[in-house]
C-alpha cells in the first residue's frame, strides 16, 4: 500500500511534500542504514562527491550508512538517468560523470526526484537478482570511511545573509543597547556578497588570518597595527544551494523560490572579530570575513527534508509585515525548516589528554530565522540579478535566546552592560582540560552537526562540519 504523508504536512500548492520516499518503513540491503541511530537512512541519501579510493578519479554520489554510492556507475548501468522531464537528454557525457553537482541541480526538482526515486529503487531492501545486479551492488558502494570527500558543488557565487532575529539583537546590544536593530532589519533580508573561492570542504585547516586592527582604546594618537587576528571566531550556519537560476533581469518570485532551492548544508562561516571591527564601516565584510568558510560535505536534498519542514517565524504583532514580493501564505505556512544544531569544541591540550570534545551550543533556532529561505532568494534576485546552478547563500550566525543556544563565541561569552553604563567582563568557556576561550586559540577544533528528527519519521543528518585552527603563517 502506497504510504501517505499526514495531512498536517501535506499542501497541494507547495513543492517537496512528503511522499513514499520518506516513508519510515522502508529499508535498505545496506545494513548499517538501518541501524536506528544512522543519520543516513535510505530517506535521507544526501549527494556528495568523493575522491575513488582505487581509480583515483572525482565520483558523484550519494551516501547511505556507512557507504557511498556511485551514481557514474549506476547510469552506466541504466540505473540512473535523466529524461524526468518526460523527454531524454542527450549529452556528450553524463552529468553524473562531473566532479561537482551543479548540473545535477541546475537540472532542477524533475530530475532531483526522479533520481531520489531510482536510487532508493536500487538500495531499497529485496533479492539482488541476477548475477549482474548482485555485481553492482559489490561495485557500486564503497566504504565512506576509505573515500576522501570533496566540496560536492563547484561554488561560483556566495552570499551571508543576517536572518536570525535573536543573533542580530544579540549583537546590535553591544553597540546600540537602546536600539539593538537598524530601522531595515525587520523591512529587508539583510545580506552581503561573501567569497567563493574561500569555501572549503569540512576538515580543512583553517589558517589564522592576519589583518589591520584598530588603535588601542586609551591611547590618544596611536594608530593602527597589523598582525594575526586576536579574535577569531566561528559562526554557526545553514547553506541553501541554488538548483535552477534565473536570467538575469528576470526576478525569482517568492511563490517560485522554492522550486529553486536544490538543498542544504552547514556552514562554518569563520569570522576575525577584531579586524572586523576597524574595517566594517562604511560597506560592511571584508577581510574578517573572507578568508575561509567551511561547508559540510553533503547536500541534503528538499525531498529528504519534506517532513522537517514547519510554519515559518511568528512575527511580533508590532512588526511590519513584508512587502508583498516578500510575502507568500504557503512559505509561511510551510517555509521554516526544524534542525537540531550543535557546536562542539576541542583543544589541542583535550585531545592530548584524550578528553572528548565539549559541546558548547545547541539549538533548533533555525526555525526562528526572521526571514525564510524563500524570501532570501526572491530578495536577492528582485533587482535582476542571476543565480546559477550550485550558487550558495547562507542564513548568518543562527543564535537562540538563550545562552546556550547561540551561534557563536561573540555572543556566548557576552555578559551585556553593567549599572556604570560599560560593557561587562566577557565570561569565558571552560574546558573540560582547565583552559577557558573567549575567542578561539591555535589548535581548537570546531565541529558543528545538525539533524532532523520527527515522531513517525526517520531521523536524518547533515553530516560533520569540521576546522581545526593553525597558527599564522
Amino acid at each position: 500500500m502506497l504510504w501517505r504523508a499526514p495531512l498536517s504536512l501535506v499542501h497541494s500548492a507547495m513543492p517537496y511534500e512528503p511522499n513514499q520516499t520518506n516513508d519510515p518503513s522502508l529499508k535498505s540491503w545496506v545494513e548499517s542504514a538501518n541501524d536506528a541511530s544512522s543519520h543516513f537512512p535510505i530517506q535521507n541519501l544526501p549527494l556528495c562527491a568523493f575522491l575513488h579510493p582505487d581509480e583515483e578519479a572525482v565520483v558523484l554520489g550519494a551516501r547511505i550508512g556507512d557507504k557511498l554510492v556511485d551514481m557514474g556507475l549506476l547510469a552506466e548501468a541504466g540505473i540512473l538517468t535523466d529524461d524526468h522531464d518526460g523527454h531524454a537528454h542527450h549529452h556528450e557525457h553524463s552529468i553524473f560523470d562531473d566532479v561537482a553537482l551543479n548540473h545535477v541541480l541546475g537540472h532542477g526538482p524533475g530530475l532531483m526526484a526522479g533520481m531520489r526515486k531510482q536510487l532508493q529503487e536500487f538500495l531499497v531492501d529485496g533479492p539482488a537478482g541476477g548475477q549482474q545486479a548482485r555485481r553492482l551492488r559489490q561495485s557500486a558502494l564503497l566504504d565512506v570511511a576509505k573515500c576522501e570527500l570533496l566540496p560536492p558543488v563547484a561554488v561560483m557565487n556566495y552570499t551571508d545573509f543576517y536572518a536570525s532575529i535573536h543573533h542580530a539583537t544579540t549583537v546590535g546590544s553591544m553597540f546600540r543597547p537602546d536600539n539593538p536593530l537598524l530601522p531595515n532589519y525587520k523591512h529587508v533580508p539583510i545580506g552581503y556578497h561573501g567569497r567563493a573561492s574561500s569555501i572549503v570542504e569540512s576538515g580543512t585547516p583553517i589558517v589564522r588570518p592576519r589583518g589591520q586592527q584598530s588603535p588601542p582604546e586609551g591611547e590618544p594618537g596611536a594608530g593602527p597595527s597589523f598582525g594575526p587576528c586576536k579574535m577569531l571566531d566561528y559562526e554557526l550556519e545553514v547553506g541553501a544551494f541554488v538548483g535552477v537560476g534565473n536570467e538575469l533581469g528576470k526576478p525569482i518570485s517568492i511563490r517560485e523560490a522554492h522550486e529553486h532551492l536544490a538543498g542544504l548544508c552547514l556552514v562554518n562561516d569563520w569570522s576575525a572579530r577584531d579586524i572586523q571591527k576597524w574595517e566594517y564601516q562604511p560597506l560592511g565584510p571584508f577581510l574578517a570575513k573572507n578568508f575561509a568558510t567551511t561547508i559540510s560535505p553533503y547536500v541534503v536534498t528538499m525531498d529528504a527534508l519534506a517532513p522537517f519542514r514547519c510554519k515559518a517565524f511568528s512575527r511580533g504583532a508590532g512588526d511590519p509585515q513584508p512587502l508583498a514580493y516578500l510575502m507568500d501564505q504557503r512559505d509561511q505556512e510551510l517555509g521554516g525548516f526544524d534542525i537540531t544544531l550543535e557546536v562542539w569544541l576541542s583543544s589541542a591540550k583535550m585531545r592530548e589528554q584524550g578528553a572528548a570534545a565539549m559541546r558548547i551550543s545547541r539549538s533548533n533556532a533555525f526555525k526562528d530565522m526572521y526571514w525564510t529561505l524563500a524570501q532570501m532568494l526572491a530578495h536577492h534576485t528582485s533587482n535582476g540579478c542571476n543565480m546559477q546552478a550550485g550558487d550558495l547563500f547562507a542564513s548568518g550566525t543562527i543564535s537562540g535566546s538563550e545562552p546556550g543556544t547561540r551561534g557563536c563565541l561573540l555572543e556566548s561569552t557576552w555578559q551585556g552592560w553593567g549599572p556604570d553604563g560599560k560593557a561587562m567582563p566577557r565570561k569565558p568557556i571552560t574546558l573540560p582540560s582547565g583552559e577557558t576561550r573567549t575567542f578561539l586559540a591555535d589548535g581548537d577544533e570546531v565541529t558543528i552537526r545538525g539533524w532532523c528528527e520527527r515522531e513517525g519519521y526517520r531521523t536524518i543528518g547533515f553530516g560533520e562540519c569540521v576546522g581545526r585552527i593553525e597558527g599564522a603563517e
